[in-house]
C-alpha cells in the first residue's frame, strides 16, 4: 500500500484499530499508524495533511458502517 491507496489503509486502520474513533486521533499518531501498517510500503515523506485527513475520513466512514 502507498499513501494515495486510502481505502485500503481506511479498512486495514479498522482491522488493526477496531475499537478506534478514527476522529479521535491525532494525525501524528495516524502517521506512525499507517507506517506501522503490515502491507505498507511507502517513504514518510510523500505523507501530508491533506493525505492524512483523506485517510482519517475514509477511516471513520468504514467505522461508522462496521458500528452501525
Amino acid at each position: 500500500m502507498k499513501w494515495i491507496d486510502v481505502e485500503d489503509i481506511a479498512l486495514a486502520l479498522l482491522e488493526e484499530h477496531p475499537e478506534t474513533d478514527p476522529l479521535t486521533v491525532r494525525f501524528t499518531d495516524l502517521h506512525k499508524w499507517v507506517m506501522a501498517l503490515p502491507k505498507f510500503d511507502d517513504d514518510a515523506k510523500n505523507s501530508n495533511e491533506k493525505k492524512l485527513e483523506a485517510i482519517q475520513m475514509a477511516w471513520y466512514e468504514e467505522h461508522k458502517d462496521a458500528n452501525e
